[in-house]
This record gives structure tokens, sequence and C-alpha cells, in this order.
């Protein structure tokens, strides 16, 4: 049986004990390249974390938010879909994959998503407040209502993805269209 914590906070942790954490806080954890497998969260926080290429198969992420975390090369697909629920402030997301994760009403506020893989993914109603979405692949992605009204460098094809009342700003037109090469001025 695996260990069970609760209402702890963790400072400059470069390891942490496999188990369940429930309403805990990490704060400036080095975890990059750890192992993280099976390990479950539930309504916690994440604060200026380093959890880079960390292997999270199977990992369970209920109801937690990352502020200010490097989280580069995520497999959020491999995860645990079981109530799966988190939110990023202010966090590199850089070559993550989201692939046909259910993630409806996600934030990422003011994130970096360079190459991130939102392929298949249910994106109901999320916000991309501010983030940087170069490179980002959109494919048969479900964006309805999702706002990407101040988000920047996004390439959206809506002929292979779900978009209806999804929210864009004039400015950024043009990355609905760039597959018709068309000069935009």
């Amino acid at each position: 049986m695996d260990t069970y914590f609760t209402e702890e906070t963790y400072k400059n942790s470069s390891s942490i004990e496999k188990g369940t954490y429930e309403d805990c806080t990490f704060i400036d954890c080095k975890l990059a390249s750890h192992d993280l497998r099976d390990y479950v969260f539930i309504n916690c926080e994440f604060k200026g974390c380093d959890l880079s290429n960390t292997n999270i198969l199977r990992a369970a992420f209920r109801e937690v938010d990352f502020y200010d975390c490097k989280l580069i090369g995520l497999k959020f697909d491999e995860c645990n879909d079981f109530l799966f629920e988190v939110n990023f402030n202010n966090c590199q997301l850089d070559f993550a994959s989201f692939y046909q994760r259910k993630m409806s009403k996600t934030n990422f506020i003011n994130c970096q998503l360079k190459e991130v893989d939102f392929s298949e993914a249910n994106l109901t109603e999320s916000n991309f407040d501010e983030s940087d979405l170069s490179g980002a692949i959109f494919e048969a992605t479900n964006l309805q209502k999702a706002d990407f009204s101040t988000a920047l460098n996004y390439q959206i094809d809506p002929e292979s993805n779900q978009m209806k009342a999804a929210k864009f700003s004039s400015q950024g037109l043009s990355g609905l269209l760039a597959k018709y090469q068309l000069k935009i001025v």
C-alpha cells in the first residue's frame, strides 16, 4: 500500500516518496527526469518546480495547479485519466504532449507551449491567455468555446478542428489562415 501524505509542504526537495499527496504544496522542487510513475496528486499546488522530462506514466493529477513551473517534455497523455484536472500559470511546457487528453476548461495563462501536441484533445472552454503556441499541433482537436483572444503564434486549421464559438482576436487571424498562404496586412 502506498504512503498517504496530506496538507504537507515540500520546499527545495530533489525527490519525493512514492504515494498519494492530497492538499500538498511543492515549492522550488527539482524533480526533473525523476520517476513519478503511479504517484497520485489531489488538490495540490506546484510552485517554481522543475519536472522536465519526468516519467508521469499512470500518475494521477486531480485538481492540480502549476505556477511558474518548468514542465518540458511531459507526456500528460500517459497520465491516469480518472478525474484528470490541471491548470497552468506562467509555466514552460515546451514539447509536452496532451494527445487525446480530455481537459475541458483548462487554463494555460501566460505559458510557453512551443511544439506542444494537442492532437485529438478535448480543450472545450479552455483559456490560452497570453500563451505562446509556436509550433503547437492542433489536429482533430475540440476547441469549442476555447479562448485564444490573447494567445500568440498559433497556427490552427479550422477545417481539421472543432472550433465552434472559439474566441480569436483580429490580430490572430493569420494563424487560422496560414495553410492558405495568404498575405494579411
